[in-house]
């Protein structure tokens, strides 16, 4: 994708701005009231200014001071209000940069969520899980602070220096030229800072994401560490990755102290500079300068040295958004490479569930060996076929190209006669259950997980699909029924409990095709029995395709095609294959330990 900046459609400010949509003139009122209120703080030197030079040092400083009380008054007067005016607008303000900041982040958090919902299998096998929740996590959160703080900050900066600057050259342009001489120095140093400290914050961020991925893999994976009794081993590994992000974090934080004393060495020049030279001039040429004017300058001169103080911090703040906002806008700005065709035929009407594959070969973007290879069959409308082979044979590969979780990188696939490019990934997928063997349960209850694909169904159709899927038996001795509540990806169910809660999931969105992925492999035979002759028996029609290894489960179907590297090697009834004495019979034979 051609960007402005080489790689997005925009540079990461306009993207910034794109996202406080609906708040760009709070936004905009927020960066007025900085530069108001910075303005604002000269009123105190000025008046200070005017209060010496009338009422202490000037000529007439004792007669204004007995004669023109009001006066005095009035600027003091003027003075305290106008302080309390700026106090109450720099509190409005930053609620102001609060509020657009967290607007634009729930705005961006919903969408790059949006975006990773939508994406394709071939996006989840490159992104790693830990590296995504960084993204909308600790990365979301250096945009919502460049939002926040370091526009502020920079706006804060520029505006005071600027004014100051004007207000110095309207009192004592000698002086204020003197005091300018500093200016290159800050730029060269900053420049050398951020050339030094921007790769730091990208490795930095690379790091935090490895830790979180190390952390979330353990998490989700703690029986298996628990079962290799490899806790030890696991901590010593996040440590390891704990110690590099903690020593990245480090140099990246020390990185300023090695140009700090050069700041704050010029910073302190400024008041060097001011008392030389005003001290000269009040001495040596008291035409050039007034008490008042000194007295204006040495109150100013902080609005000219901290923001200098202050650049470290803002370029380090700058440099984390920069490698953040890449990281996010990678995934804002990502598309889909499956997606909806213009045009695409939205099924409202439920599928017959005919699938025909025609000439259909696919390999994976990072494979090199395809998996399937002209691979042409036809499934009718309410058959039941099964698909065997030996491990890694693509029988997995070919089913996932139905819904279109991946492309055939050759030929096509037609259901009810139309290629599945041509329906609306949402009206396909609706139309098909899908069951497999490695099954994910979300934390809720038995009930919510059977309603996933329809949240409308009632308890006693939730109640029907257990029963189809032979699960309500084990449901009714759970403590709460349907309402138990499992644990986070099913932990408190076996293995066949769990496929059996898949299947009823399956079923209960009365799929014209349905998808079985080896789901009865963690079940025992009387249960398996009771499942095939549930399906049998469904209150609706659908096409079932059934990829199994036990005979028990396919002798029954309509066709068997057996599958070897990527192929069709076979294909028939349980009888016509064991006829052909090929690899379904040496199957029958090792499985039931009987002569065929």
């Amino acid at each position: 994708m051609n960007t402005g900046n080489g790689r997005f459609p925009k540079g990461r400010i306009a993207w910034l701005w794109e996202n406080m949509e609906g708040r760009h003139l709070l936004y905009i009122a927020a960066i007025t009231g900085t530069v108001v209120y910075n303005i604002m703080q000269l009123t105190v030197p000025y008046f200070s200014q005017k209060i010496v030079d009338t009422f202490l040092s000037g000529e007439d400083a004792a007669y204004n001071l007995t004669y023109r009380k009001d006066y005095l008054i009035h600027l003091l007067v003027l003075m305290v209000s106008l302080t309390i005016a700026r106090v109450v607008i720099v509190y409005l303000d930053c609620m102001a940069y609060e509020h657009v900041s967290q607007e634009a982040l729930f705005r961006i958090r919903n969408i790059l969520y949006d975006k990773i919902q939508r994406q394709d299998m071939h996006f989840y096998n490159i992104y790693r899980t830990g590296d995504l929740m960084t993204r909308v996590t600790g990365d979301l959160d250096a945009v919502r602070h460049m939002i926040a703080w370091v526009i502020r900050v920079i706006i804060e900066s520029v505006s005071l220096i600027a004014a100051t600057m004007t207000f110095f050259f309207y009192m004592n342009w000698r002086l204020a030229l003197l005091l300018m001489i500093t200016a290159p120095f800050i730029f060269v140093i900053i420049r050398l800072f951020r050339k030094r400290v921007a790769p730091m914050h990208a490795s930095l961020r690379e790091k935090f994401a490895g830790m979180n991925t190390v952390a979330q893999e353990n998490i989700a994976g703690n029986r298996v560490v628990k079962a290799f009794a490899m806790e030890e081993r696991e901590k010593e590994r996040f440590d390891e990755c704990n110690t590099d992000y903690r020593d990245t974090n480090k140099k990246t934080a020390l990185t300023w102290l090695t140009f700090f004393p050069y700041m704050e060495g010029i910073a302190d020049l400024l008041s060097v500079i001011l008392i030389l030279a005003g001290g000269l001039s009040l001495i040596l040429w008291p035409d050039l300068m007034t008490m008042g004017e000194y007295v204006a300058f040495s109150g100013l001169i902080w609005a000219l040295a901290n923001p200098m103080r202050m650049l470290g911090n803002v370029m380090n703040e700058f440099q984390r958004f920069s490698a953040a906002s890449a990281k996010v806008m990678e995934i804002y700005y990502s598309e889909p490479e499956i997606k909806d065709r213009e045009g695409a035929y939205d099924a409202v009407d439920r599928l017959k569930g005919e699938i025909v594959f025609d000439n259909v070969s696919f390999k994976y973007a990072d494979g090199k060996l395809p998996v399937l290879k002209n691979i042409s069959m036809k499934i009718r409308s309410g058959e039941t076929v099964a698909i065997m082979g030996e491990t890694g044979c693509g029988k997995t590969s070919l089913i996932h190209l139905i819904p279109r979780f991946y492309e055939p990188t050759e030929g096509d696939i037609r259901i009810d006669g139309r290629s599945v490019k041509d329906y609306t990934l949402k009206s396909l997928r609706t139309n098909i259950g899908l069951a497999t063997q490695d099954v994910l349960l979300y934390s809720d209850t038995i009930d919510g997980n059977i309603a996933y694909g329809d949240m409308d169904l009632t308890r006693k159709e939730v109640e029907r699909y257990a029963r189809y899927s032979a699960a309500s038996s084990f449901i009714s001795r759970m403590p709460d029924g349907y309402d138990t509540v499992v644990g986070e990806r099913g932990v408190g169910l076996s293995g066949g409990q769990k496929q059996r809660i898949s299947l009823a999931r399956a079923l209960a969105v009365k799929p014209a095709i349905l998808i079985l992925d080896d789901t009865t492999s963690a079940v025992d035979m009387e249960t398996e029995k009771q499942i095939q002759h549930s399906l049998r028996e469904l209150d609706f029609e659908c096409t079932k395709i059934i990829i199994a290894q036990r005979i028990s489960t396919t002798k029954s179907v309509d066709r068997i095609f057996i599958m070897k590297d990527g192929q069709i090697a076979e294909e028939g009834t349980h009888e016509e294959l064991i006829a052909k004495n090929g690899y379904y019979a040496e199957l029958v034979r090792l499985q039931t330990g009987e002569a065929v």
